[in-house]
C-alpha cells in the first residue's frame, strides 16, 4: 500500500474559527486537511461545515491519536472510528505520526519519538502492515519535534526514515518545522535530513510556527513560519517534484487574511511547477 496520493497543491489545515471564512469567501485554497478525531462523532458544527466545505474543496485526514509506535495493543475501537470517518469523508489521502502517545491506559497526550533501532524499525514496519490492511488505505506518516534522544538509538532519525520506506514503502509527511525545531535542540544540519529522504517517499510537506527559548525550541504551531523554515522549505522545494503543502496553525489563530498571506508566500517560494496543479 504505498500508492502516491494526487498531487493537488497548496492547502490550509481546517479549523473551526475559519469555518464560515472558507464558506463565506471561497478562498483560493487547492485543498483542506481536518484532525481526523473532531469528526469521530456522528454530527455537530464540524460535520455541518465540513458537509458544506467538502463539496467545494478536496480534504485530507491528519491523525494525531493513532500511536503507532506504541508497544501496547493496537487500538482497533480507535481504528474502526477512523475507518467510519473515511468512508463518510473520503479523502484524498490519511496520515498520522511516526511516534507513540500511550502504552497500555496511560496517555501522554504528546508525540513522542521512538528509539532508531533495528528492533523498533521491525516492529513500526508490522504495526503500520496491520493498520493499512484494517483501514484498507495507505497511511502516511508525520516525522514529529523531538527535544529528547535515546542512547538505545543505532541510526539517526532521516536513516530510519529511509529504512522504513525502503521495507515498507510508507511514505511521509515532512513537517519542514519539526525538522528545524528537532536540528536545532540536536545539533544537527537541516538539510542533511531532507536531503536523505528519497523524493518518491515525500508525499506531503507541513510548513508551521514554533517557539523559541534560545537554548531551545518548541514545536507550539501557534506562530506564523519563521524566517529559517521559510529559508530551508524554498532550498529544499528546488529539488523535489511538486509535493502537497500546506499552512497548519493550531493555536493563537490570526484572521484568515494572515493565514492566506501565508500560503500565498508559500506559492512564491515553491518552484513555478509547483504552482500548477492541472
Amino acid at each position: 500500500m504505498n500508492a502516491s496520493p494526487p498531487y493537488l497543491g497548496f492547502g490550509l489545515g481546517l479549523r473551526t474559527c475559519y469555518f464560515e471564512d472558507i464558506i463565506q469567501t471561497q478562498p483560493d485554497i487547492d485543498w483542506l486537511e481536518i484532525i481526523s478525531e473532531n469528526y469521530f462523532v456522528d454530527g455537530g458544527k464540524p460535520w455541518h461545515y465540513l458537509d458544506q466545505i467538502k463539496e467545494r474543496y478536496p480534504i485530507a485526514m491528519h491523525g494525531v491519536s493513532m500511536s503507532i509506535g506504541s508497544t501496547g495493543e493496537i487500538n482497533f475501537d480507535y481504528l474502526s472510528k477512523l475507518k467510519r470517518t473515511i468512508h463518510r469523508v473520503d479523502p484524498k489521502w490519511i496520515s498520522d505520526h511516526l511516534c507513540f502517545s500511550s502504552l497500555g491506559d496511560f496517555n501522554s497526550h504528546d508525540l513522542l519519538p521512538l528509539p532508531y533501532t533495528e528492533e523498533a524499525l521491525a516492529h513500526l514496519c508490522e504495526r503500520l502492515r496491520i493498520v493499512q490492511d484494517f483501514l484498507e488505505r495507505p497511511v502516511i506518516l508525520e516525522n514529529v519535534s523531538s527535544y529528547l534522544t535515546y542512547h538505545q538509538s543505532q541510526m539517526t532519525e532521516w536513516d530510519f526514515l529511509c529504512a522504513l520506506h525502503r521495507q515498507s514503502g510508507c511514505q511521509f509527511l515532512l513537517d519542514i518545522n519539526n525538522v528545524y525545531v528537532s536540528a536545532r535542540n540536536h545539533g544537527f544540519d537541516a538539510m542533511d535530513y531532507l536531503n536523505a529522504i528519497p523524493k518518491q517517499a515525500v508525499a506531503q510537506v507541513h510548513l508551521a510556527g514554533h517557539s523559541d527559548f534560545g537554548s531551545h525550541i518548541v514545536d507550539t504551531h501557534d506562530q506564523p513560519v519563521c524566517d529559517a523554515v521559510w529559508q530551508l522549505f524554498q532550498c529544499y522545494a528546488q529539488s523535489m517534484p511538486p509535493v502537497n503543502t500546506m499552512i497548519e496553525r493550531d493555536d493563537n489563530f490570526p484572521p484568515f487574511e494572515t493565514l492566506m498571506a501565508e500560503l500565498n508566500q508559500a506559492r512564491t517560494l515553491a518552484p513555478r511547477s509547483w504552482r500548477s496543479n492541472g
